[in-house]
């Protein structure tokens, strides 16, 4: 318990700094009384989280905290994303009598059910016509590739190897979980961020956030220690779950931080994420902080060491510099910054070891993990010629040959993994959210270009991200934060795409 209190002073000294300095950044894109609420309730479930002995202690906390702040925050989307990782979303199994288990609970769910469900019903009873109004061709994809996925059932791939059946009660519950998890958190964000200032201030909600998840992740690299991984212990994390939680992964003698992100690989994603909101941010800013705010999230990723997402955000920035005026200057100076970022970096004990660990780019290549992705490539395009339409849910039982050492397969090519247990069919419409979203966005973006430069730059950065994502899943499986995030930022498309075609009426 005294490590678990020691770890819990280091977290909140770190949240308060970035809370203090980040304030006046934060107020430039939103109000006061929300920023404070939302520091607030951060810090009651951090504290609640890090002093309860169970799971459901802290949602008997959580809750009515959530709930309340729902109601109150103007733009119930932001509270989501500053909370979106609060706590790492450790999944804890609701227990039932008869049955084995409802659901697992995480704060994934938590978020959904207290925050994002009870904004859908809001929205569903306002007559506002500056917002997504019925179902658009995003939605539908969704959709189908959701029945897609209750009609070919992929069972879990359990520690004993044993398969599990569907039936008429888990199609119920896993159409209920693709809901919560997946169409509610579309929904909302699509149709709540219906302006600028709604836009933006999400944006700013997730930086402000993930600066957090950042400062940690230094202090853990430079100090070996994981500061969340107690929580998860001392409440009980499920076997098929905890394999890999809390575990202290070490690359070219650094640890590899996971901050509240349960997973090296789940920081990277977020903080490319993070820096790719923030190309846009930083335009209003007006001191240099805006710099520091890149640096920190830069230092975050390297910190996670989780190669595919550096060099993601590596992308993003190349993409927001493409899709910018003046190309070709800005190519060359962002083409710039990176080497001499990279050579700078090399300099340096830590920035060296990182380049040197980088596949096909630094001295040590990491074979290992450079020859399972291509045994796994190899393998997944066998089975994938075998069922090419429609997949088949069962590839797992032909793959007992890639289980590594912590008894899982795993499957860290998304577009591979959608192919493999769904076909050609499921992988059109998993892309096509997505692809959607970068269509509807670039035709909102040409329209207003001349008319609002601003609003088009913000449409480059959500494309910028779009992309990035698609390059990102390539390189990780599709499990928690990179769903949220695909589904996130494909309804911040949409949600530009529509305040495009309003600001034309207009």
């Amino acid at each position: 318990m005294i490590v678990n209190i020691k770890a819990l002073i280091f977290v909140l000294a770190i949240a308060a700094m970035v809370f203090l300095f980040g304030k006046p950044l934060a107020l430039l894109f939103g109000n006061e009384p929300d920023f404070s609420r939302r520091r607030n309730v951060w810090f009651v479930l951090t504290v609640t989280a890090f002093l309860s002995p169970n799971f459901w202690l802290f949602t008997l906390v959580a809750i009515p905290v959530l709930v309340w702040a729902g109601r109150k925050d103007t733009n119930p989307v932001a509270l989501y994303l500053i909370l979106f990782h609060v706590i790492p979303p450790i999944p804890i199994d609701i227990p039932v009598v008869g049955i084995k288990t409802l659901f697992a609970l995480d704060n994934y769910r938590l978020l959904s059910f207290c925050v994002l469900i009870p904004a859908a019903f809001r929205l569903r009873r306002q007559k506002d016509s500056t917002r997504i109004r019925g179902l658009t061709a995003m939605d539908f994809s969704i959709f189908a590739f959701g029945l897609l996925q209750l009609v070919n059932y992929v069972p879990p791939d359990l520690p004993d190897h044993s398969i599990l059946q569907d039936s008429a009660t888990n199609v119920l519950r896993r159409s209920l979980l693709f809901f919560v998890d997946v169409y509610v958190l579309y929904f909302v964000v699509s149709r709540s961020c219906n302006n600028r200032r709604a836009i933006v201030d999400s944006l700013s909600a997730f930086c402000l956030g993930s600066a957090i998840m950042a400062s940690v992740a230094v202090f853990e690299t430079f100090r070996s220690w994981l500061l969340y991984t107690n929580i998860g212990q001392r409440w009980g994390i499920p076997a098929a779950y905890g394999s890999q939680y809390g575990v202290y992964f070490f690359r070219e003698g650094f640890l590899r931080a996971q901050a509240s992100a349960g997973h090296s690989l789940s920081l990277g994603y977020i903080l490319a994420i993070a820096f790719g909101f923030w190309l846009y941010l930083k335009s209003h800013v007006k001191s240099r902080w805006h710099i520091a705010v890149a640096i920190l999230f830069w230092l975050g990723l390297l910190a996670s060491q989780a190669r595919g997402p550096m060099l993601s955000a590596v992308g993003i920035y190349f993409a927001f510099s493409v899709l910018g005026p003046r190309a070709v200057p800005r190519m060359v100076k962002a083409g710039a910054i990176v080497a001499l970022l990279i050579g700078a970096a090399s300099l340096t004990p830590f920035g060296g070891r990182i380049i040197d660990s980088i596949p096909y780019f630094g001295q040590s290549t990491d074979r290992a993990s450079v020859d399972y992705r291509q045994r796994l490539a190899e393998r997944s395009w066998e089975l994938i010629q075998l069922h090419p339409f429609l997949g088949d849910p069962l590839a797992m039982t032909q793959m007992e040959d890639l289980r590594q050492g912590e008894g899982i397969i795993d499957l860290v090519n998304t577009y591979a993994a959608v192919t493999l247990f769904y076909g050609s069919i499921g992988l059109v419409l998993f892309l096509a959210v997505i692809i959607l979203g970068l269509f509807k966005a670039f035709r909102a973006r040409q329209k207003i270009l001349r008319r609002d430069p601003d609003l088009a730059r913000l449409g480059d950065c959500l494309m910028a991200c779009l992309f990035g994502t698609l390059f990102i899943i390539a390189t990780t499986s599709f499990v928690t934060d990179s769903e949220k995030l695909f589904y996130l930022v494909a309804g911040l498309a949409a949600a530009y795409a529509y305040l495009g075609k309003v600001s034309e009426r207009g």
